[in-house]
Protein backbone atom coordinates (compact mmCIF):
# COMPACT_ATOMS: atom_id res chain seq x y z
CA UNK A 1 0.00 0.00 0.00
CA UNK A 2 2.56 2.35 1.06
CA UNK A 3 4.19 1.78 -2.26
CA UNK A 4 0.91 2.66 -4.40
CA UNK A 5 0.80 5.40 -2.80
CA UNK A 6 4.66 6.40 -3.66
CA UNK A 7 3.96 5.32 -6.91
CA UNK A 8 0.53 7.95 -7.04
CA UNK A 9 2.50 10.96 -5.80
CA UNK A 10 5.59 10.31 -8.44
CA UNK A 11 2.80 10.33 -11.29
CA UNK A 12 1.02 13.59 -10.03
CA UNK A 13 4.64 15.69 -9.45
CA UNK A 14 5.89 14.17 -12.91
CA UNK A 15 2.31 15.45 -14.04
CA UNK A 16 2.76 18.69 -12.42
CA UNK A 17 5.85 19.33 -13.65
CA UNK A 18 5.30 18.48 -17.48
CA UNK A 19 1.88 20.46 -17.66
CA UNK A 20 4.34 23.51 -16.24
CA UNK A 21 6.60 22.50 -18.88
CA UNK A 22 4.08 22.58 -21.27
CA UNK A 23 2.35 25.97 -20.49
CA UNK A 24 5.98 27.48 -20.63
CA UNK A 25 6.28 25.78 -24.26
CA UNK A 26 2.89 27.20 -25.18
CA UNK A 27 3.74 30.62 -23.50
CA UNK A 28 6.97 30.61 -25.97
CA UNK A 29 5.63 29.38 -28.98
CA UNK A 30 2.05 31.26 -28.85
CA UNK A 31 3.09 35.24 -26.94
CA UNK A 32 0.98 37.05 -29.91
CA UNK A 33 -2.10 37.89 -27.49
CA UNK A 34 -0.07 38.38 -24.37
CA UNK A 35 0.34 42.19 -24.42
CA UNK A 36 3.45 44.00 -22.21
CA UNK A 37 2.99 44.68 -18.45
CA UNK A 38 2.94 48.80 -17.18
CA UNK A 39 5.41 46.87 -14.20
CA UNK A 40 9.20 46.60 -15.70
CA UNK A 41 9.41 43.65 -13.43
CA UNK A 42 6.90 41.82 -14.86
CA UNK A 43 7.93 42.20 -18.31
CA UNK A 44 11.48 41.17 -17.56
CA UNK A 45 10.08 38.28 -15.54
CA UNK A 46 8.22 36.91 -18.27
CA UNK A 47 11.09 37.74 -21.32
CA UNK A 48 13.10 35.71 -18.68
CA UNK A 49 10.91 32.75 -18.75
CA UNK A 50 10.68 32.49 -22.72
CA UNK A 51 14.31 32.57 -22.77
CA UNK A 52 15.01 30.17 -19.82
CA UNK A 53 17.98 28.47 -20.52
CA UNK A 54 19.46 30.67 -23.27
CA UNK A 55 23.06 31.56 -22.22
CA UNK A 56 23.45 34.25 -25.08
CA UNK A 57 20.53 36.42 -24.29
CA UNK A 58 22.20 39.51 -22.25
CA UNK A 59 20.27 41.74 -20.07
CA UNK A 60 21.39 44.94 -18.78
CA UNK A 61 19.48 47.18 -16.41
CA UNK A 62 19.84 51.21 -15.56
CA UNK A 63 18.04 54.32 -14.65
CA UNK A 64 16.98 56.21 -17.35
CA UNK A 65 17.89 59.89 -16.13
CA UNK A 66 18.86 58.30 -12.98
CA UNK A 67 15.41 57.75 -12.03
CA UNK A 68 13.56 55.25 -14.51
CA UNK A 69 14.03 51.91 -14.25
CA UNK A 70 14.78 50.32 -17.49
CA UNK A 71 16.18 47.11 -19.51
CA UNK A 72 18.16 46.80 -22.33
CA UNK A 73 17.78 43.02 -24.05
CA UNK A 74 19.88 41.88 -26.52
CA UNK A 75 20.85 38.16 -28.44
CA UNK A 76 24.93 38.52 -28.08
CA UNK A 77 26.63 37.87 -31.72
CA UNK A 78 23.73 39.04 -33.35
CA UNK A 79 23.58 42.73 -32.27
CA UNK A 80 26.44 45.06 -31.53
CA UNK A 81 27.58 45.31 -27.95
CA UNK A 82 29.65 48.71 -29.11
CA UNK A 83 27.43 49.97 -30.40
CA UNK A 84 24.42 49.45 -27.95
CA UNK A 85 26.38 51.04 -25.21
CA UNK A 86 27.75 53.97 -26.61
CA UNK A 87 24.31 54.60 -28.73
CA UNK A 88 21.45 53.77 -25.86
CA UNK A 89 22.81 53.05 -22.69
CA UNK A 90 25.02 56.08 -22.39
CA UNK A 91 23.32 58.43 -23.75
CA UNK A 92 20.22 57.79 -21.61
CA UNK A 93 21.75 57.01 -18.58
CA UNK A 94 23.43 60.60 -19.36
CA UNK A 95 20.54 62.53 -19.34
CA UNK A 96 19.83 65.16 -17.40
CA UNK A 97 16.54 64.39 -15.15
CA UNK A 98 13.12 66.34 -16.22
CA UNK A 99 9.40 66.03 -14.45
CA UNK A 100 8.35 66.36 -18.07
CA UNK A 101 10.28 63.92 -20.09
CA UNK A 102 8.66 61.29 -22.23
CA UNK A 103 10.33 58.51 -22.56
CA UNK A 104 9.35 58.51 -26.38
CA UNK A 105 10.29 61.85 -26.57
CA UNK A 106 13.28 61.37 -24.82
CA UNK A 107 14.70 58.27 -27.33
CA UNK A 108 13.51 60.81 -30.37
CA UNK A 109 15.88 62.83 -28.93
CA UNK A 110 18.80 61.01 -27.65
CA UNK A 111 19.20 57.62 -29.21
CA UNK A 112 21.05 58.10 -33.06
CA UNK A 113 19.65 55.16 -34.43
CA UNK A 114 18.27 54.96 -38.22
CA UNK A 115 15.84 52.32 -36.83
CA UNK A 116 13.57 52.71 -34.13
CA UNK A 117 10.56 50.67 -33.71
CA UNK A 118 7.64 50.68 -30.91
CA UNK A 119 5.78 47.65 -29.79
CA UNK A 120 3.40 46.21 -27.35
CA UNK A 121 3.15 42.59 -27.45
CA UNK A 122 5.71 40.16 -26.32
CA UNK A 123 5.33 38.59 -30.39
CA UNK A 124 6.80 41.44 -31.72
CA UNK A 125 9.62 41.48 -28.94
CA UNK A 126 10.24 38.15 -29.49
CA UNK A 127 10.74 39.17 -33.09
CA UNK A 128 12.58 41.78 -32.94
CA UNK A 129 15.31 40.10 -31.07
CA UNK A 130 15.70 37.05 -32.84
CA UNK A 131 16.61 39.37 -36.01
CA UNK A 132 19.11 40.90 -33.93
CA UNK A 133 17.49 44.52 -32.62
CA UNK A 134 17.76 45.70 -29.39
CA UNK A 135 15.43 45.55 -26.85
CA UNK A 136 14.28 48.87 -24.53
CA UNK A 137 11.68 48.05 -21.84
CA UNK A 138 11.14 50.65 -19.54
CA UNK A 139 8.99 50.97 -16.04
CA UNK A 140 5.21 52.67 -15.81
CA UNK A 141 5.20 52.28 -19.87
CA UNK A 142 3.43 49.10 -21.52
CA UNK A 143 5.41 49.35 -24.65
CA UNK A 144 8.49 48.87 -25.79
CA UNK A 145 11.68 49.81 -27.56
CA UNK A 146 13.83 47.64 -30.58
CA UNK A 147 16.95 49.24 -32.03
CA UNK A 148 17.93 48.11 -35.39
CA UNK A 149 21.59 47.33 -34.25
CA UNK A 150 22.14 44.23 -36.08
CA UNK A 151 25.64 43.00 -36.68
CA UNK A 152 26.71 39.21 -37.44
CA UNK A 153 29.40 37.57 -39.37
CA UNK A 154 28.30 36.87 -43.04
CA UNK A 155 29.25 35.75 -46.46
CA UNK A 156 31.23 38.38 -48.55
CA UNK A 157 29.40 38.71 -52.49
CA UNK A 158 31.31 35.79 -54.31
CA UNK A 159 31.16 34.35 -57.88
CA UNK A 160 28.36 31.83 -58.27
CA UNK A 161 30.46 28.49 -58.34
CA UNK A 162 27.30 26.28 -59.43
CA UNK A 163 26.51 28.93 -62.28
CA UNK A 164 29.88 29.82 -63.88
CA UNK A 165 30.05 31.52 -66.85
CA UNK A 166 32.46 33.25 -69.46
CA UNK A 167 30.81 36.30 -69.80
CA UNK A 168 28.70 38.84 -67.75
CA UNK A 169 28.56 39.76 -63.89
CA UNK A 170 30.65 37.39 -61.53
CA UNK A 171 28.48 38.54 -58.57
CA UNK A 172 26.41 36.03 -56.46
CA UNK A 173 23.40 36.30 -54.02
CA UNK A 174 24.73 35.13 -50.32
CA UNK A 175 22.85 34.17 -47.39
CA UNK A 176 22.15 37.83 -46.22
CA UNK A 177 18.90 38.16 -46.91
CA UNK A 178 18.77 42.45 -47.40
CA UNK A 179 22.07 41.75 -49.04
CA UNK A 180 20.34 39.84 -52.04
CA UNK A 181 17.43 42.70 -52.17
CA UNK A 182 19.82 45.39 -52.45
CA UNK A 183 21.45 43.37 -55.27
CA UNK A 184 18.16 43.41 -57.12
CA UNK A 185 17.68 46.83 -56.20
CA UNK A 186 21.12 47.79 -58.11
CA UNK A 187 20.25 46.48 -61.28
CA UNK A 188 15.95 47.28 -61.48
CA UNK A 189 15.78 50.76 -59.96
CA UNK A 190 12.83 51.06 -60.75
CA UNK A 191 9.88 51.80 -57.19
CA UNK A 192 7.57 49.75 -59.47
CA UNK A 193 10.01 46.85 -58.28
CA UNK A 194 7.53 45.86 -55.22
CA UNK A 195 8.92 42.74 -52.24
CA UNK A 196 6.67 41.79 -50.16
CA UNK A 197 7.81 40.18 -47.08
CA UNK A 198 5.99 37.44 -44.77
CA UNK A 199 7.81 35.00 -42.22
CA UNK A 200 7.50 31.03 -42.86
CA UNK A 201 8.32 28.20 -40.25
CA UNK A 202 6.91 27.83 -36.60
CA UNK A 203 10.33 27.83 -34.95
CA UNK A 204 12.89 29.56 -37.55
CA UNK A 205 10.49 32.13 -38.59
CA UNK A 206 12.44 32.41 -41.65
CA UNK A 207 11.87 35.55 -43.93
CA UNK A 208 10.35 34.85 -47.02
CA UNK A 209 10.29 38.04 -49.92
CA UNK A 210 8.20 37.85 -52.74
CA UNK A 211 9.46 40.23 -55.79
CA UNK A 212 7.89 41.14 -58.65
CA UNK A 213 7.57 44.49 -61.14
CA UNK A 214 3.96 45.71 -60.76
CA UNK A 215 2.83 46.23 -64.15
CA UNK A 216 4.64 43.51 -66.10
CA UNK A 217 3.18 40.75 -63.71
CA UNK A 218 -0.04 39.13 -64.00
CA UNK A 219 -1.83 40.03 -60.91
CA UNK A 220 -3.06 36.73 -60.55
CA UNK A 221 0.14 35.06 -60.83
CA UNK A 222 1.18 36.89 -57.81
CA UNK A 223 -2.00 36.17 -55.64
CA UNK A 224 -1.62 32.74 -56.86
CA UNK A 225 2.14 32.50 -55.45
CA UNK A 226 1.12 34.48 -52.46
CA UNK A 227 -1.73 32.10 -51.22
CA UNK A 228 0.25 29.25 -51.77
CA UNK A 229 3.13 30.57 -49.79
CA UNK A 230 0.36 31.12 -46.97
CA UNK A 231 -0.84 27.97 -47.00
CA UNK A 232 2.76 26.99 -45.72
CA UNK A 233 2.67 24.93 -42.42
CA UNK A 234 5.98 23.75 -41.22
CA UNK A 235 8.24 24.07 -38.30
CA UNK A 236 11.05 25.40 -40.11
CA UNK A 237 12.70 26.18 -43.56
CA UNK A 238 16.07 25.99 -43.86
CA UNK A 239 16.43 26.03 -47.58
CA UNK A 240 14.61 27.88 -50.87
CA UNK A 241 14.23 23.57 -51.67
CA UNK A 242 11.38 23.40 -48.58
CA UNK A 243 9.71 26.54 -50.17
CA UNK A 244 9.58 24.48 -53.86
CA UNK A 245 8.45 21.66 -52.81
CA UNK A 246 5.69 22.71 -50.98
CA UNK A 247 4.36 25.45 -53.67
CA UNK A 248 5.50 23.19 -56.96
CA UNK A 249 1.89 22.01 -59.28
CA UNK A 250 3.06 18.55 -59.63
CA UNK A 251 5.49 17.21 -56.88
CA UNK A 252 5.87 13.39 -57.75
CA UNK A 253 7.41 14.73 -61.29
CA UNK A 254 10.87 13.90 -61.91
CA UNK A 255 11.20 17.84 -63.88
CA UNK A 256 11.64 21.00 -62.08
CA UNK A 257 8.33 23.39 -61.79
CA UNK A 258 10.69 26.47 -60.62
CA UNK A 259 13.87 27.56 -61.44
CA UNK A 260 16.52 28.11 -58.61
CA UNK A 261 19.27 30.37 -59.63
CA UNK A 262 22.42 32.47 -57.12
CA UNK A 263 22.71 34.84 -59.90
CA UNK A 264 21.38 38.24 -59.81
CA UNK A 265 21.13 38.81 -62.98
CA UNK A 266 18.95 35.89 -64.01
CA UNK A 267 16.37 36.98 -61.43
CA UNK A 268 16.41 40.70 -62.76
CA UNK A 269 15.64 39.85 -66.17
CA UNK A 270 12.99 37.02 -65.09
CA UNK A 271 11.68 40.08 -63.57
CA UNK A 272 11.75 42.08 -66.91
CA UNK A 273 9.76 39.07 -68.60
CA UNK A 274 6.75 39.31 -66.28
CA UNK A 275 7.89 36.55 -63.97
CA UNK A 276 7.87 36.40 -59.55
CA UNK A 277 11.03 35.71 -57.75
CA UNK A 278 11.46 34.26 -54.00
CA UNK A 279 13.90 34.84 -51.82
CA UNK A 280 14.03 33.24 -48.18
CA UNK A 281 16.67 33.81 -45.77
CA UNK A 282 19.96 31.88 -45.28
CA UNK A 283 20.44 30.68 -48.49
CA UNK A 284 21.64 32.22 -51.94
CA UNK A 285 19.48 30.80 -54.38
CA UNK A 286 16.57 32.43 -55.25
CA UNK A 287 12.88 30.66 -56.69
CA UNK A 288 11.61 31.83 -60.06
CA UNK A 289 8.07 31.29 -61.20
CA UNK A 290 6.73 30.50 -63.95
CA UNK A 291 8.80 28.14 -66.31
CA UNK A 292 9.22 26.15 -69.00
CA UNK A 293 11.25 23.37 -69.94
CA UNK A 294 13.01 25.72 -72.68
CA UNK A 295 14.16 28.42 -70.02
CA UNK A 296 15.53 25.68 -68.01
CA UNK A 297 18.06 24.54 -70.67
CA UNK A 298 18.37 28.19 -71.53
CA UNK A 299 21.95 30.24 -69.94
CA UNK A 300 21.86 33.49 -69.23
CA UNK A 301 25.32 33.86 -70.98
CA UNK A 302 23.07 33.20 -74.57
CA UNK A 303 22.32 37.07 -74.19
CA UNK A 304 25.32 38.36 -73.39
CA UNK A 305 27.52 36.67 -76.42
CA UNK A 306 26.52 37.87 -79.96
CA UNK A 307 23.45 36.40 -81.46
CA UNK A 308 24.52 33.77 -84.17
CA UNK A 309 27.65 32.02 -81.63
CA UNK A 310 24.40 31.67 -79.00
CA UNK A 311 22.16 30.27 -81.70
CA UNK A 312 24.86 27.38 -82.67
CA UNK A 313 25.48 26.87 -78.93
CA UNK A 314 22.27 26.53 -78.30
CA UNK A 315 21.71 24.13 -81.00
CA UNK A 316 24.35 21.78 -79.47
CA UNK A 317 23.34 22.01 -75.99
CA UNK A 318 19.40 20.38 -77.87
CA UNK A 319 21.37 18.22 -79.50
CA UNK A 320 23.54 16.69 -76.26
CA UNK A 321 20.58 16.34 -74.25
CA UNK A 322 18.89 14.09 -76.69
CA UNK A 323 22.49 12.33 -76.32
CA UNK A 324 22.55 12.39 -72.94
CA UNK A 325 19.05 10.87 -72.58
CA UNK A 326 19.19 8.41 -75.57
CA UNK A 327 22.66 7.52 -76.66
CA UNK A 328 22.81 4.21 -73.57
CA UNK A 329 19.39 2.70 -74.23
CA UNK A 330 19.30 2.55 -78.33
CA UNK A 331 23.05 1.44 -78.00
CA UNK A 332 21.49 -1.86 -75.61
CA UNK A 333 18.49 -1.86 -77.90
CA UNK A 334 20.50 -2.12 -81.00
CA UNK A 335 22.90 -4.58 -79.93
CA UNK A 336 20.31 -6.55 -77.98
CA UNK A 337 17.64 -6.76 -80.70
CA UNK A 338 18.83 -4.89 -83.80
CA UNK A 339 22.57 -5.64 -84.87
CA UNK A 340 21.12 -5.60 -88.58
CA UNK A 341 21.27 -1.89 -88.19
CA UNK A 342 25.13 -2.04 -87.57
CA UNK A 343 27.26 -2.29 -90.51
CA UNK A 344 29.27 -5.38 -90.75
CA UNK A 345 33.06 -4.49 -89.79
CA UNK A 346 31.75 -2.74 -86.90
CA UNK A 347 29.42 -5.12 -85.25
CA UNK A 348 32.49 -7.72 -86.03
CA UNK A 349 34.45 -5.09 -83.86
CA UNK A 350 31.96 -4.47 -81.26
CA UNK A 351 31.37 -8.75 -81.37
CA UNK A 352 35.11 -9.23 -80.66
CA UNK A 353 35.42 -7.14 -78.01
CA UNK A 354 32.26 -8.09 -76.31
CA UNK A 355 33.86 -12.15 -76.50
CA UNK A 356 35.03 -11.78 -72.99
CA UNK A 357 32.13 -9.72 -71.45
CA UNK A 358 29.70 -12.36 -68.85
CA UNK A 359 26.59 -9.96 -68.99
CA UNK A 360 24.32 -8.85 -71.52
CA UNK A 361 24.12 -5.66 -73.01
CA UNK A 362 21.51 -4.49 -70.07
CA UNK A 363 23.70 -5.42 -67.10
CA UNK A 364 26.30 -3.70 -68.76
CA UNK A 365 24.42 -0.21 -69.43
CA UNK A 366 23.56 -0.20 -65.86
CA UNK A 367 26.65 -1.09 -64.29
CA UNK A 368 28.81 1.85 -65.92
CA UNK A 369 26.05 4.46 -65.20
CA UNK A 370 25.20 3.55 -61.88
CA UNK A 371 29.77 4.03 -61.68
CA UNK A 372 29.72 7.03 -63.62
CA UNK A 373 26.83 8.64 -61.85
CA UNK A 374 29.04 7.79 -58.22
CA UNK A 375 31.83 8.96 -59.19
CA UNK A 376 29.93 12.14 -60.61
CA UNK A 377 28.61 12.88 -57.14
CA UNK A 378 31.92 11.86 -55.02
CA UNK A 379 33.49 14.40 -57.01
CA UNK A 380 30.58 17.64 -56.60
CA UNK A 381 30.96 16.06 -53.07
CA UNK A 382 34.66 16.26 -51.95
CA UNK A 383 37.10 19.54 -52.08
CA UNK A 384 37.61 21.28 -54.99
CA UNK A 385 41.24 20.90 -54.86
CA UNK A 386 40.53 17.16 -55.13
CA UNK A 387 37.31 16.78 -55.99
CA UNK A 388 38.12 17.10 -59.98
CA UNK A 389 40.65 14.94 -60.06
CA UNK A 390 39.39 11.93 -58.63
CA UNK A 391 36.78 11.95 -60.44
CA UNK A 392 38.43 12.21 -63.80
CA UNK A 393 41.01 9.50 -62.64
CA UNK A 394 38.93 7.47 -61.11
CA UNK A 395 36.43 6.98 -64.37
CA UNK A 396 39.47 6.39 -66.69
CA UNK A 397 41.18 4.37 -64.30
CA UNK A 398 38.19 2.09 -63.31
CA UNK A 399 36.89 1.92 -66.96
CA UNK A 400 40.59 1.16 -68.09
CA UNK A 401 40.43 -2.00 -65.27
CA UNK A 402 36.87 -2.75 -66.50
CA UNK A 403 38.03 -3.48 -69.73
CA UNK A 404 41.10 -5.48 -68.86
CA UNK A 405 38.99 -7.74 -66.70
CA UNK A 406 36.65 -8.54 -68.82
CA UNK A 407 33.69 -6.85 -67.11
CA UNK A 408 33.08 -4.38 -69.84
CA UNK A 409 33.64 -3.56 -73.47
CA UNK A 410 35.18 -0.88 -74.42
CA UNK A 411 31.94 0.50 -76.93
CA UNK A 412 30.21 0.00 -73.52
CA UNK A 413 33.16 2.68 -71.97
CA UNK A 414 32.73 4.93 -74.66
CA UNK A 415 29.37 5.65 -75.12
CA UNK A 416 29.19 5.66 -71.31
CA UNK A 417 31.59 8.51 -71.68
CA UNK A 418 30.32 10.71 -74.03
CA UNK A 419 26.92 10.48 -72.55
CA UNK A 420 28.45 11.91 -68.91
CA UNK A 421 30.05 14.44 -71.19
CA UNK A 422 26.68 15.40 -72.80
CA UNK A 423 25.26 16.34 -69.75
CA UNK A 424 27.30 18.90 -68.67
CA UNK A 425 25.95 20.48 -71.55
CA UNK A 426 22.92 21.31 -69.61
CA UNK A 427 23.30 24.47 -67.47
CA UNK A 428 21.23 24.10 -64.97
CA UNK A 429 21.82 21.60 -62.53
CA UNK A 430 18.64 20.42 -61.35
CA UNK A 431 17.50 19.52 -64.99
CA UNK A 432 20.81 18.00 -65.87
CA UNK A 433 19.33 15.34 -62.80
CA UNK A 434 16.25 14.89 -64.46
CA UNK A 435 17.58 13.61 -67.18
CA UNK A 436 20.07 11.15 -65.60
CA UNK A 437 16.97 10.13 -63.89
CA UNK A 438 14.90 9.25 -66.84
CA UNK A 439 17.79 7.70 -68.72
CA UNK A 440 17.40 4.57 -66.36
CA UNK A 441 14.32 4.02 -67.46
CA UNK A 442 14.91 4.12 -70.67
CA UNK A 443 17.44 1.70 -70.74
CA UNK A 444 15.14 -0.74 -68.89
CA UNK A 445 12.67 -0.75 -71.59
CA UNK A 446 15.27 -0.73 -74.13
CA UNK A 447 16.88 -4.12 -72.83
CA UNK A 448 13.41 -5.03 -72.79
CA UNK A 449 11.62 -4.32 -75.87
CA UNK A 450 14.54 -2.40 -78.14
CA UNK A 451 13.67 0.42 -80.19
CA UNK A 452 9.71 -0.14 -79.76
CA UNK A 453 10.82 0.22 -75.86
CA UNK A 454 12.55 3.50 -76.73
CA UNK A 455 10.07 5.30 -78.56
CA UNK A 456 7.32 4.16 -76.16
CA UNK A 457 9.39 6.03 -73.26
CA UNK A 458 10.30 8.75 -75.15
CA UNK A 459 6.51 9.10 -75.75
CA UNK A 460 5.44 8.91 -72.06
CA UNK A 461 7.96 11.55 -71.38
CA UNK A 462 6.67 13.91 -73.84
CA UNK A 463 2.93 13.09 -73.13
CA UNK A 464 4.12 13.88 -68.91
CA UNK A 465 5.85 17.45 -70.06
CA UNK A 466 2.75 18.18 -72.34
CA UNK A 467 0.71 17.41 -68.78
CA UNK A 468 3.04 19.76 -66.78
CA UNK A 469 1.98 22.69 -65.10
CA UNK A 470 4.12 25.64 -63.27
CA UNK A 471 1.57 27.91 -62.01
CA UNK A 472 -0.26 27.55 -65.07
CA UNK A 473 1.82 28.51 -67.69
CA UNK A 474 2.09 24.72 -69.60
CA UNK A 475 5.23 22.98 -69.62
CA UNK A 476 5.84 23.39 -73.45
CA UNK A 477 4.01 26.66 -73.90
CA UNK A 478 6.64 27.90 -76.34
CA UNK A 479 6.10 24.64 -78.86
CA UNK A 480 2.47 25.03 -78.68
CA UNK A 481 2.01 28.04 -80.94
CA UNK A 482 2.62 28.36 -85.04
CA UNK A 483 3.73 31.95 -84.66
CA UNK A 484 7.28 31.98 -85.68
CA UNK A 485 7.50 35.52 -83.25
CA UNK A 486 6.66 33.20 -80.24
CA UNK A 487 9.64 31.15 -81.01
CA UNK A 488 12.08 33.37 -81.61
CA UNK A 489 13.70 32.87 -78.32
CA UNK A 490 13.63 29.14 -78.62
CA UNK A 491 14.65 27.72 -81.27
CA UNK A 492 17.57 30.60 -81.68
CA UNK A 493 18.61 33.58 -80.13
CA UNK A 494 17.27 36.37 -82.27
CA UNK A 495 19.05 40.03 -82.04
CA UNK A 496 17.99 42.17 -79.15
CA UNK A 497 16.84 44.58 -81.59
CA UNK A 498 13.84 42.11 -83.03
CA UNK A 499 13.25 40.45 -79.54
CA UNK A 500 11.10 43.57 -79.01
CA UNK A 501 7.71 41.48 -76.82
CA UNK A 502 7.96 40.00 -73.66
CA UNK A 503 7.33 35.97 -73.92
CA UNK A 504 3.74 35.65 -74.27
CA UNK A 505 1.97 33.92 -71.28
CA UNK A 506 4.21 36.09 -68.77
CA UNK A 507 4.88 39.68 -70.08
CA UNK A 508 0.91 40.30 -71.05
CA UNK A 509 0.28 43.72 -69.45
CA UNK A 510 2.95 45.53 -71.13
CA UNK A 511 3.36 43.63 -73.77
CA UNK A 512 6.67 45.61 -75.34
CA UNK A 513 10.31 45.99 -74.03
CA UNK A 514 11.47 48.42 -76.81
CA UNK A 515 9.99 50.47 -79.72
CA UNK A 516 10.48 48.51 -82.50
CA UNK A 517 11.72 45.77 -84.22
CA UNK A 518 14.40 47.17 -86.26
CA UNK A 519 18.02 47.85 -85.94
CA UNK A 520 19.14 51.37 -84.86
CA UNK A 521 21.03 52.88 -87.11
CA UNK A 522 24.32 53.53 -85.33
CA UNK A 523 25.25 56.64 -88.14
CA UNK A 524 21.78 58.47 -86.67
CA UNK A 525 22.17 61.32 -83.75
CA UNK A 526 19.99 60.67 -80.69
CA UNK A 527 17.77 64.19 -81.96
CA UNK A 528 17.51 62.39 -85.48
Amino acid sequence: MREFRLFRRWIKLFGTNRNRNHVQQQSAQNPQEEQLYPDLQQNEAHLRLLYDNCSDVIYRSFLISGKTKAVVMYIEGLSDSEGIEQYVITPLMQEEADENNDIGQLIERKISVTQAKEFTTFAKCIEYLSNGYTILVCDNRDSGFGFGMTKWEKRPIEEPSAEAGIRGPREGFTETLRTNTSQIRRIIKSPLLKMESTRIGEYTQTNIILSYIEGLVDKTLVEEVRNRLLRIRIDGVLESGYIEEMIEDQPYSPFPQLLSTERPDVVSSCLLEGRVAILTEGTPFVLIAPVTFFSLIQSQEDYYQRFLISTIIRWLRYIFILVSLLLPSLYVAVLTFHQEMVPGSLLISMASSREAVPFPALIEALMMEVTFEALREAGVRLPKQVGAAVSIVGALVIGQAAVQAGLVSAPMVIVVAITGISSFMIPRYITGISVRMLRFPLIFLAGSLGLVGVVMGVIAIVLHMCSLRSFGVPYLSETGTPKMNELKDVLVRTPWWKMNTRPRLTGMYDKYRQSSGEKPDPTRGNGE
